[in-house]
């Protein structure tokens, strides 16, 4: 599977709330819990946890978001612990209440959103701090924060139970403090006016807006303070007047979106590292026009994007609660260049002053030498990049990554190759939010200035393009290997990418076709990521007979040779992957070649294959095909490698093919927190150990053993897994990848970054003769058969007397 899952599916802009009553409640903790402060009755005003904003038109028609919440902060200055209470919600005049059970803590001015009931129109929230199912009412209901988790059993009349925190009723609800907070709608939400104060009347507290989920909404009561762009952006990650009213914001409408419109101050400072660019969040479709002079005031607010992995996100500043008024027509500003001729980002360092949370540890904003300052210096901002470089295809999501002409290092087809010490800050992913993305393959480029502005989500900064640009034809093709000799033996990995008998002909066909064509039907095929015979149905099958034998029937039809095959069947539901789906690892090998596959009975699920000798002393595996140190923690919900003994003209070859945990969980690249914790790194750390310890034991019994190590990896050539898995000294493997120059060390394209995730290492006696070749034929390419690029190595193997 891919290496890093994105999340890409929250959303790029912000909707509003609804209004209704709302209720929160505490427990008392158990002895010995850290210190939380207790609840206040509601009848003397909460100092600490209040509610600041409830919104109940989530997914309804014109709704800004997919998902009724209730967002709360803390007041006081320690961190609160909240597990033990409930939000609890009524409609308007009911006396039943539905509750959503609350864990965590709730830090000294922290938003904590709680995500309740939805439908289908709107964006998805930002990442909640935890889930409830209740639906509430757009206009009017009834909402409580309570110390307990026990329903509310007072009735319809509950603002002054003893075990209410905080409690709001808006609209028509019959029960409020002192006043209902105001009818609601699906656009709006009932926010605090101050987010820092409680004066026990839900009319006086409360004023209905645009809905800001996640961000605490400003004091509406300071007076607003005049302000460029240039001071709300400021030369940080977060706006110097966040939380603040801002007023006579002038510029220029440079482009509009669904809820909300970007504008420009066309009269610029001095300093690159403030952007003249800023989106104003207007819930429903803008009326303004782009070329419109507008004024505006509004709330400045930083909204993380949400959906999964939201909280890795950086912030993007915004306005809210805006009052625009048009003041004139002008000329859009010419877009600022970013490459020669403009501003050049950065060439190496995404970010090096932080050490955690950027926007908290960071010791410098450094537009000069950090690609994320850099770009976040251009947030908002109406760009142009000349003839755009693509690095790799346009992605199911229409993003498509490009860079501007000079950066570096350039794979030979015109990607951009990761490295250890430089992950490209040069590249930006274009998004169709504006306008429409073309197909585009790497090396392929876009014709003119493609204009547009800069926006965040999904963990990386966003070039939005206003009208769909013009791809030239770079003239990559897909690559063909050469066929072997009669006296090599090729070997070959490939990643087919969830493979099952619903993938329909068209897949196996593909699949058949890069056999056949593209790797030159090689003798030894290592698989991953097959699925069993009714793929991702979760009905006990296990069985991936059928998935390779449409697989195998289909290379003859393209013309190949018969191929026979070898797996072991996974315990149900262990090896991680699509539920149901039982993806696992399996060999293909040819009949008509002299190459046998040695079988020797005894291989199961959950029975390690081990290292035997014969009377000559020759090592051979226990059973073959056999699984390696099944029973290992290291392979809990992953991919257990698969051993097999072939003999190719008589000479024995150890073959073991591996797919390793996924790097889904690592954070972005781009993210919140630098450098990015590669939390699955150690999972993969284990695999390895586990693997090398197998090859060690093959070559303690025979120095000059044929070993082929093979997979997926899930990491880098110059990760420490593949350092792992080399070893050391006269035992070490070889790693093909790292034998090839830099321009071409890559088997996938991930949001635009050429890198390795397979590899094939081979024992030290194979080297001499072994000839390796990465067919690109996939992962540059928007139409894949797979994700993932085959390659495949054409060695000769010697008995152990002439090495």
């Amino acid at each position: 599977m891919s290496a890093q899952l994105p999340a890409q599916l929250w959303a790029q802009f912000r909707p509003r709330r609804r209004v209704g009553a709302l209720v929160v409640t505490t427990s008392v903790l158990a002895s010995g819990a850290t210190a939380a402060i207790l609840a206040s009755p509601v009848q003397a005003a909460s100092t600490d946890v209040v509610i600041t904003e409830v919104y109940g038109g989530g997914g309804n028609s014109g709704a800004p978001y997919t998902n009724d919440f209730v967002e709360l902060t803390n007041n006081s200055s320690a961190p609160i612990d909240v597990s033990g209470w409930s939000i609890q919600y009524a409609s308007a005049a009911g006396s039943t209440w539905q509750v959503t059970r609350l864990t965590g803590t709730i830090e000294p001015g922290a938003a904590y959103l709680v995500q309740e009931s939805g439908g289908t129109n709107g964006q998805p929230l930002p990442t909640p701090n935890v889930t409830g199912t209740i639906p509430m009412s757009a206009t009017s209901g009834k909402v409580a924060l309570v110390t307990t988790q026990t329903a509310l059993a007072c009735g319809a009349t509950c603002h002054a139970d003893a075990s209410v925190k905080d409690y709001v009723g808006y609209g028509a609800a019959t029960d409020s403090e002192a006043a209902p907070a105001p009818g609601l709608s699906n656009t709006t939400s009932a926010a605090r006016t101050d987010p820092t104060q409680d004066t026990d009347n839900n009319g006086a507290d409360f004023a209905a807006g645009n809905p800001s989920p996640g961000t605490l909404t400003s004091v509406p009561n300071d007076p607003p303070v005049e302000a460029k762009i240039h001071d709300i952006q400021g030369a940080a990650h977060r706006s110097p007047l966040e939380g603040k009213k801002v007023t006579n914001v002038t510029g220029v409408v440079t482009a509009k979106g669904s809820n909300g419109f970007w504008f420009q101050d066309p009269q610029p400072d001095t300093d690159p590292a403030t952007s003249e660019g800023l989106f104003v969040f207007t819930s429903s479709a803008p009326t303004v026009n782009v070329g419109d002079a507008v004024s505006v005031a509004g709330s400045v607010a930083e909204f993380r994007p949400g959906g999964s992995g939201g909280t890795d996100n950086l912030t993007t500043t915004e306005l809210t609660n805006a009052e625009i008024t048009v003041t004139g027509s002008a000329a859009v500003p010419a877009p600022t260049l970013v490459g020669p001729g403009g501003r050049v980002p950065p060439s190496t360092v995404i970010e090096d002053d932080a050490s955690g949370d950027v926007e908290t540890t960071s010791t410098a904003f450094d537009p000069a030498e950090d690609g994320l300052d850099f770009w976040e210096s251009l947030e908002g901002m109406w760009l142009g990049i000349n003839r755009p470089e693509v690095t790799g295809p346009t992605s199911s999501f229409r993003e498509l990554s490009v860079v501007p002409a000079g950066a570096s290092v350039r794979t030979i087809r015109g990607g951009i190759v990761l490295q250890a010490n430089d992950s490209n800050p040069e590249r930006v992913l274009l998004d169709d939010v504006l306008a429409p993305i073309p197909d585009a393959k790497t090396g392929d480029k876009l014709a003119g200035v493609v204009s547009g502005v800069l926006d965040y989500s999904f963990g990386n900064f966003k070039f939005l393009p206003i009208t769909t640009p013009i791809v030239i034809d770079g003239g990559v093709q897909r690559e063909k290997t050469k066929p072997s000799s009669p006296v090599q033996l090729s070997v070959a990995t490939f990643n087919v990418e969830n493979l099952d008998p619903s993938d329909g002909d068209a897949k196996f066909d593909g699949l058949a076709q890069a056999v056949v064509r593209n790797l030159a039907a090689p003798d030894v095929l290592g698989l991953e990521e097959v699925q069993d015979d009714d793929g991702a149905v979760n009905s006990g099958t296990t069985s991936a007979e059928k998935t390779l034998q449409l697989l195998t029937d289909a290379i003859v039809r393209a013309g190949g040779p018969r191929y026979a095959w070898r797996q072991i069947d996974p315990v149900n539901n262990a090896e991680g992957g699509e539920p149901g789906g039982n993806i696992r690892v399996a060999f293909l090998y040819r009949t008509d070649k002299p190459l046998k596959f040695v079988d020797r009975p005894g291989g199961g699920s959950t029975v390690p294959t081990t290292i035997v000798t014969d009377p000559a002393g020759r090592p051979h595996l226990s059973s073959s095909p056999g699984r390696i140190d099944p029973a290992n923690p290291a392979w809990a919900a992953t991919r257990v490698p698969l051993a097999g003994e072939f003999k190719w003209h008589g000479q024995t070859v150890f073959v073991v093919v591996n797919h390793f945990s996924s790097k889904g969980g690592d954070d972005p690249l781009w993210g919140r927190f630098q450098p990015p914790v590669q939390s699955t790194a150690a999972k993969r750390h284990q695999q390895a150990a586990a693997v090398r310890g197998f090859v060690d034991q093959i070559l303690a019994k025979d120095k000059g053993a044929n070993v082929v190590v093979l997979g997926d990896l899930n990491d880098f050539d110059f990760s420490e897994t593949t350092d792992i898995l080399v070893g050391s000294g006269k035992t070490a493997l070889i790693d093909l990848p790292r034998t090839l120059p830099v321009r071409e060390r890559y088997s996938y394209v991930f949001e635009g970054n050429s890198q390795f995730l397979d590899h094939i290492l081979i024992s030290q006696n194979l080297r001499p003769a072994a000839a390796y070749d990465v067919v690109h034929m996939n992962a540059e390419f928007p139409d894949q058969i797979s994700d993932h690029d085959p390659q495949v190595v054409k060695l000769i193997p010697l008995p152990s007397w002439v090495r």
